[in-house]
C-alpha cells in the first residue's frame, strides 16, 4: 500500500479500502470453520482453487496440522505461500492454461481416491473458476480459452460467464463433489460473487447447479457469439441441451458449502474506518453490478448531488459501494474495471470540488495488470493534460493503466490473500 499521500483525500481514501482489505482476510474465517472438525475422518484431503487459495491453505494447515494427509490447490501466479502439507499449483487467470488443466486433473485423482471414512475439504475463491480449468470430453483447453475470451470481451457477466463454463467442464457444475461420493465434502467458499450464490462462486464446483445447457446458449445469442466460439463448444451445448449429453447435478447428498467471507464484510469495515476519519457515510449497496462507465458516470452523479443540496447524504461524506462491474472492450490499451471506473469518474467529477473516488478490486489485481485500481478527483483532468494525457482518448482505448500511472494514482497492493471483489469509494468535502 503506498505510503505516501499526494492530498488528505487521496490518503483517506487509502485508509478506508486498507480496511476494507483487512476485513475480507479469510484466514481467521476459515480457520473458525475448521474448529469443529473432529478427529473420526481417516484422511482429511484438501484441494480447490482461487486467488485466495494460498491464505485459506495456511490457515487450513494452522487448524487441521497432521489430519491433512495432501492436497493441492491451483491458485494465480504469485499468489502463493510456504505451505507443509498442501500443494500449490501457480497457473494462468484470467485466461487458463495448461498449467491450470494439469492441477485440475490431480485435483479431479485426489478427490476420486476419497473412501467413506475420508473428507474431501475443498477451499474456494474468486478465480477459482478460470484456475479449474478441465474440459469436458470432446474440448480442448483452446477451445475454452477462446470461449473465455469471447465472454470477457463482449461484457458478460459473471453468472454467464460461469453458466457456459460449468457446461464445458469435467469438474464445475457440482461435478467435483460427484467424484468424491461417497466421501463427504466440506467446501469453504471466498465469495467474490453478487449475492454469494454457491453455485456460482467458482462455477459452483462442489454446489448443484441450477443453470442448463439451454441457458449456457441462450447467454451466447445474447452477445450474439454463438457463431464466434469455436465449433466443439457450439456443438457440445447444442448437444446437451437437446438432452443428448447429462446436465450438471441439481442435488448433491454429500456436500456442504459454507461462506466464510464476502463483499459486504469489507464494505462494513471500510464504513467504519470512514466514520472515525470524520466522514458521514452512505453504503448504496454491495450487490451493483453493469457497465463500468455507467456506474462510474453514477457515483459521480451523486458526488455533484451532494455538493449541490447535502443529498443523499451531507459532505464530509464518503459514499460506499461493492459488487463487480463489466468492461466492453472497444480499444487495445491496458486496464481493468477498476482503473476505468476511475477514469470515466475522472471525466464526470473534473473541476466539481472537492471530490474523490477510488476503486480497487480486493485481490489486489486490476485485469492484467499490476495494480489493484486506482485513485481520480476533481483535479485528475487538469494534472494529466499538464502531462499531455488525453483522458477521452485513453478511455476510449481502454487504456486506463497508461493514463493513471504517469500521475502515480495506481493504487498497487501486492496480491491481498483475499477476493471479495471490487470496493469503490466516494469523498466528497
Amino acid at each position: 500500500m503506498p505510503k505516501t499521500a499526494v492530498n488528505p483525500l487521496k490518503r483517506d481514501a487509502l485508509a478506508i479500502f486498507k480496511a476494507g482489505l483487512a476485513a475480507a482476510d479469510p484466514a481467521r474465517a476459515v480457520e473458525q470453520a475448521l474448529a469443529k472438525v473432529g478427529d473420526r475422518y481417516r484422511r482429511i484431503l484438501v484441494v480447490g482453487a482461487g486467488k485466495a487459495g494460498a491464505t485459506m491453505a495456511r490457515a487450513a494447515e494452522r487448524a487441521l496440522g497432521s489430519r491433512i494427509a495432501g492436497g493441492l490447490i491451483n491458485v494465480k501466479d504469485g499468489h502463493t505461500a510456504k505451505l507443509r502439507r498442501i500443494e500449490l499449483n501457480e497457473c494462468g487467470h484470467p485466461i487458463p492454461d495448461e498449467r491450470g488443466v494439469d492441477g485440475a486433473r490431480r485435483i479431479a485423482e485426489i478427490v476420486r481416491s476419497a473412501g467413506p471414512g475420508d473428507l474431501v475439504l475443498c477451499l474456494i475463491s474468486g478465480g477459482g473458476s478460470a484456475l479449474l480449468p478441465y474440459p469436458a470430453e470432446g474440448l480442448t483447453l483452446a477451445d475454452k480459452q477462446e470461449t473465455t475470451r469471447c465472454l470477457l470481451a463482449c461484457g458478460a457477466t459473471i453468472h454467464e460467464i460461469n453458466a457456459v463454463r460449468k457446461h464445458l467442464s469435467a469438474i464445475k457444475g457440482g461435478r467435483l463433489a460427484l467424484l468424491a461420493q461417497p466421501a463427504p465434502v466440506l467446501a469453504l467458499l471466498l465469495s467474490d460473487v453478487i449475492g454469494d450464490d454457491l453455485s456460482v462462486i467458482g462455477s459452483g464446483p462442489t454446489a448443484p447447479d441450477e443453470s442448463t445447457y439451454q441457458g449456457a446458449l441462450e447467454a451466447l445469442d445474447k452477445y450474439g457469439i454463438r457463431a464466434a466460439v469455436p465449433e466443439p463448444v457450439r456443438k457440445r451445448l447444442e448437444a446437451g441441451a437437446r438432452g443428448e449429453v447429462e446436465e450438471t447435478p441439481k442435488e448433491l447428498s454429500n456436500a456442504r458449502n459454507i461462506v466464510v467471507g464476502s463483499n459486504r464484510l469489507a464494505v462494513d469495515a471500510a464504513e467504519r474506518k470512514a466514520k472515525e476519519l470524520g466522514y458521514r457515510t452512505l453504503v448504496l449497496a454491495t450487490t451493483i453490478e453493469g457497465e463500468t462507465r455507467d456506474i462510474a458516470r453514477m457515483h459521480a452523479a451523486i458526488a455533484k448531488e451532494v455538493l449541490a443540496s447535502r443529498r443523499p447524504v451531507r459532505a464530509p461524506a464518503c459514499i460506499l459501494s461493492g459488487g463487480e462491474t463489466t468492461v466492453t472492450l472497444r480499444g487495445k490499451g491496458l486496464g481493468g474495471r477498476n482503473q476505468e471506473f476511475a477514469l470515466a469518474a475522472a471525466l464526470d467529477i473534473a473541476g466539481a470540488g472537492d471530490v474523490a473516488v477510488l476503486s480497487a478490486g480486493t485481490d489486489g489485481t486490476d485485469g492484467p495488470t499490476d495494480a489493484a485500481g486506482a485513485f481520480a478527483d476533481s483535479s485528475t483532468l487538469m494534472r494529466s493534460a499538464a502531462k499531455g494525457l488525453d483522458a477521452k482518448a485513453s478511455l476510449r482505448e481502454n487504456d486506463s493503466y497508461h493514463f493513471f500511472e504517469p500521475l502515480n494514482d495506481l493504487v498497487k497492493t501486492g496480491p491481498t490473500g483475499t477476493n471479495v471483489m471490487d470496493l469503490r469509494i466516494l469523498l466528497v468535502r
